[in-house]
């Protein structure tokens, strides 16, 4: 299902995310749900992902975040050398997107225990923090005091 947003988009500019951002949710729903995953929020500005990605190594799994989207992928690279009588570790390959949003950095991934965490952290430059502007006086009110201090030193 899609939805048409080209209302929307005639009195607005820059929300063409959003229409990607429903795209993804409605796809989403539609998948598999492997691996299963935790998103935690750890700080007023900190997040941890958590997959459960049992039988997979740090060298059979890639994360690339570009254009707000952190992406993970798993491979297993080689099969066991063994039998394997019953397979209930499932190893199979797997893609998972996750959208971020505007300021959202990936400070560092760990795969301990069979548990992939993802830490991330907004990060909003300075330039887009608020700031306090200092109200002053009308230039020409602040070039006549100064007239005025001058004048009252000469006639000192």
């Amino acid at each position: 299902m899609t939805y048409d947003f080209s209302p929307l988009f005639r009195s607005t500019i820059g929300f063409d995310r959003l229409a990607r951002l429903v795209d993804t949710a409605v796809q989403t729903t539609s998948t598999a749900s492997y691996p299963p995953y935790n998103i935690e929020k750890t700080g007023e500005d900190s997040y941890v992902l958590t997959m459960a990605v049992a039988g997979f190594g740090p060298g059979d799994i890639e994360l690339t975040a570009q254009d707000n989207t952190l992406t993970v992928t798993g491979r297993v690279n080689g099969e066991s050398r063994n039998e394997v009588l019953y397979r209930g570790i499932a190893s199979r390959a797997f893609e998972r997107r996750f959208a971020l949003a505007d300021h959202i950095v990936v400070e560092r991934a760990e795969l301990t225990h069979g548990l992939l965490h993802v830490s991330l952290k907004r990060v909003v430059p300075e330039a887009l923090k608020p700031r306090r502007i200092e109200i002053g006086a009308p230039q020409a009110q602040v070039a006549n005091e100064r007239q005025q201090i001058e004048g009252t030193a000469q006639a000192a």
